[in-house]
């Protein structure tokens, strides 16, 4: 190979290594058309460009543009609607980079002055596992026929545009995902907090309401009164912490098995029920995501527990092995058919979500009058 082609094949892999690096690192779409348009004409000392993208329904639209020629910005209906390039592009007549002059350019054609002198322009398709993406277009002044070595050097770098725009696109799927998880888990947060807080002060208050009606004794109101505005501070404290920081309040001074045994005596000395918790080979390593996932499903399991199974007795059990830790939630209430469990209850819906977000498997083994047992377990990475 002579030297003069060395020497470009070297000057061909440094622009394609620069825009590879500039475009690893960009995720938002918007700059990463960008951000090729400007390294490509900079690169390949042109002038300037533009890019269409198909929406969901194959539609082009105007995506990014670099130092458009006054005659396209002062006249914006040039660049709307199809064109010469997309109609080849949308019927696949065009599968390469490749020039196309100003005569068969129906943007171009209608424009007299204010052009730069732009005579052709480079049309590079963008394509993903054949799928259509878009077409990219670079132009220069007074430009002539591109060379077909450098045409291929644009075909090339259409085909690492492709591969950002996928990566851009799925990154904001994944935003939206995220979005979309997060209303879940504030969700999931309210019912495990609020909820259930709130659902303790309606029930002290209908005892209230009852034992009134009823014309009973007056001593036990006052105490079920003073128990349901104590609930309610505790609520509106756990509002201010949730709306200060979502993540599992209990879980910022405490490790997982102090937060358990309080949430365990908390619950115990509010419901006058025997409560207790047992921990076996537990080890203080557990990332916060799985100890909050872990707290919470502990809390919702012992608040259905407290409040649907009629127990004098329960017991919480928290183990952990190599390869996985274990929960487990059980009673000696009233229990129940485990396949007439109605799916939709908001608490089960909620424990099977985290659980399922923390990839474990949940098994809730029930029958009347044989108490409940709630067993959950998380792999550990």
């Amino acid at each position: 190979m002579h030297t003069k082609q060395l020497e470009k094949r070297n000057e061909e892999l440094a622009i394609l290594n620069t825009l590879a690096q500039r475009l690893n690192r960009e995720v938002d779409l918007s700059q990463t058309l960008l951000t090729t348009l400007q390294q490509t004409v900079k690169l390949l000392h042109l002038e300037t460009g533009w890019i269409w993208l198909l929406d969901q329904h194959e539609q082009a639209y105007l995506a990014a543009s670099y130092n458009l020629p006054p005659a396209m910005t002062e006249h914006a209906e040039v660049m709307e609607g199809t064109c010469y390039c997309l109609d080849n592009f949308q019927e696949d007549s065009l599968a390469h980079a490749a020039n196309i002059n100003e005569i068969r350019c129906s943007r171009l054609k209608k424009l007299k002055e204010g052009t730069y002198g732009l005579k052709y322009h480079a049309s590079v398709p963008l394509l993903s596992r054949e799928k259509k993406l878009g077409l990219m277009n670079v132009v220069s002044t007074n430009w002539q026929k591109l060379p077909a070595d450098t045409l291929q050097l644009l075909y090339t770098i259409g085909d690492m545009l492709s591969v950002a725009i996928e990566r851009a696109r799925l990154y904001d799927q994944q935003k939206q995902l995220g979005v979309m998880q997060e209303r879940t888990r504030l969700a999931r947060e309210i019912h495990d907090t609020l909820a259930q807080g709130l659902s303790g002060i309606v029930l002290k208050l209908e005892t209230v309401e009852a034992l009134m009606e009823t014309k009973a004794s007056a001593p036990p109101i006052p105490g079920l009164i003073a128990q349901a505005l104590q609930l309610a501070r505790e609520n509106l404290e756990e509002a201010r912490q949730s709306v200060f920081d979502l993540r599992a309040s209990p879980l910022q001074q405490n490790n997982l098995v102090e937060a358990l045994e309080k949430l365990v005596r908390k619950s115990a000395q509010e419901n006058h029920l025997d409560i207790r918790f047992f921990t076996d080979g537990y080890e203080k390593s557990l990332s916060l995501r799985i100890e909050t996932g872990l707290y919470r499903i502990a809390q919702e399991a012992l608040a259905n527990a407290v409040k649907h199974a009629d127990a004098t007795g329960i017991q919480v059990t928290l183990q952990q092995t190599t390869q996985e830790v274990h929960l487990t939630v059980q009673d000696d209430g009233k229990g129940f058919e485990v396949a007439s469990l109605p799916a939709e209850r908001f608490g089960l819906t909620g424990l099977n979500e985290r659980v399922r977000l923390l990839q474990g498997a949940l098994d809730i083994l029930s029958s009347p009058d044989q108490g409940t047992t709630v067993k959950v377990s998380i792999p550990l990475p």
